[in-house]
């Protein structure tokens, strides 16, 4: 599997004090960058570098410069003359837009203008790819190490650049540090760019369950680039797609028709195809986020095949399967139940199985996974209320869910038994 390396230097024309961090545990690392602005100061220069054994190094420049952008009104994409499209996450005072389009970092102002005070702190990793960082307390202290080492106050900016892990890390760290900073995203995967960065969820794993530490907390903005995906990894770009499929089972027929007919040009990466996969499945994001941002009742729905997933993520340990890998065998399990209980149709089970199938993703958890592995970490899922597990089920015709504890106990044994051996 190739890996990618993502080394991301932050230099100013004039007047900066520049401080570099690197946590010493390879290849698992995180790379952590605080620099002061000068008031003297206007420009900041950043530079891109990617490296994969399938593509030779690219390296980009941007310079990072105070300007305004114009930002929607509505949660409905519009696209500017320079082919920009803005999705806004309606959260009345906390609204904030979603750039996306290709060379986005070649267009410095739509950063700077996010950027508030004079110190930022990227959070990002060396080894972009298949790896996972240990999403825990102990690498979230490094952040603050560093925060607090250099000195940073309440005027800082925070700026994640990596997938989600990377995202939900340095979100928890923003909410947690001084009580809450100002914190960016810029998302460099599939499945960070169609769900993890949008919506505001960050946190950490604990050994007991997955994403079980953490804090509602959104960001200033989101940046996606779309040409940061071009050496993502296949794996990870698969992984991805497991989470725009998932918009159009649970609320967007036309887009998943889109999708059985467009899944081989996602796959080989057409530019056209990925940008619309991204922004349809951020449009959905944003609508779910505006109208329940904390998870009340409809945003749950956009967990659908999670709690399986979730299962499968700590039954085998982190990181052997990516998120999305478990997330797609995981949805299969949810259909399979959902047409147990005589909600959905054969039909739909064949359809779901056949895009994933294309995508190049599991329609099965791994042969380790048992019964009693699954109800114990589904035991203590976030979606369970006063000791009911509820679940995300597809309900009636293709586009439609439910988030419900209300179903037949023996139609989850049933799936569990029909995908464990034991």
């Amino acid at each position: 599997m190739a890996s990618t390396t993502n080394p991301l230097s932050l230099s100013l024309s004039k007047n900066s004090a520049d401080i570099f961090f690197r946590v010493p545990n390879t290849p698992n690392s995180v790379s952590l960058r605080s620099t002061f602005v000068s008031p003297g100061s206007n420009e900041l220069s950043l530079s891109w570098r990617q490296k994969s054994a399938v593509s030779a190094s690219q390296v980009r420049s941007v310079r990072i410069c105070a300007s305004s952008a114009q930002v929607m009104d509505q949660s409905v994409a519009k696209t500017d003359s320079r082919g920009l499209e803005i999705v806004d996450v309606n959260l009345g005072d906390r609204s904030y837009p979603i750039y996306i389009g290709a060379g986005l970092l070649d267009q410095p102002h739509l950063l700077q203008r996010h950027v508030h005070g004079k110190r930022v702190l990227v959070v990002t990793n060396d080894k972009v790819g298949p790896i996972y960082l240990d999403k825990d307390m102990d690498t979230l202290m490094k952040i603050f190490d560093k925060a607090i080492e250099s000195r940073l106050d309440r005027r800082c900016t925070f700026v994640a650049l990596g997938g989600g892990v990377i995202g939900d890390m340095c979100g928890f760290a923003a909410a947690s540090f001084l009580r809450g900073v100002n914190f960016i995203q810029i998302p460099t995967t599939v499945m960070a760019q169609v769900d993890s960065s949008v919506g505001g969820k960050t946190g950490i794993n604990h050994r007991l369950g997955k994403n079980l530490i953490g804090a509602f907390y959104q960001p200033q903005c989101v940046l996606i680039d779309t040409d940061t995906l071009n050496t993502l990894p296949e794996r990870e770009l698969a992984s991805g797609f497991a989470e725009v499929i998932k918009y159009g089972l649970i609320r967007d027929t036309e887009f998943f028709e889109w999708q059985e007919k467009n899944i081989q040009a996602l796959m080989s990466r057409d530019p056209s195809a990925l940008a619309y996969a991204i922004k349809r499945s951020c449009e959905n994001k944003a609508e779910v986020v505006s109208l329940d941002e904390k998870e009340g009742g409809i945003r749950a729905t956009l967990n659908l095949g999670h709690t399986f997933g979730h299962a499968i993520e700590n039954g085998l340990g982190y990181g052997l399967w990516l998120h999305g890998e478990a997330v797609a065998a995981g949805t299969v399990m949810a259909v399979d139940m959902s047409r147990r209980l005589g909600w959905i149709d054969d039909s739909i089970v064949k359809r779901v199985h056949n895009i994933l199938t294309q995508a190049k993703l599991p329609t099965a958890p791994p042969e380790i996974m048992t019964v009693e592995m699954f109800k114990s970490v589904m035991a203590v899922d976030k979606k369970v209320a006063d000791g009911l597990l509820r679940l995300i089920l597809l309900k009636g015709p293709l586009g439609n869910c439910v988030f419900t504890g209300d179903y037949d106990r023996k139609a989850l044994d049933e799936t569990l038994r029909a995908f464990c051996k034991s």
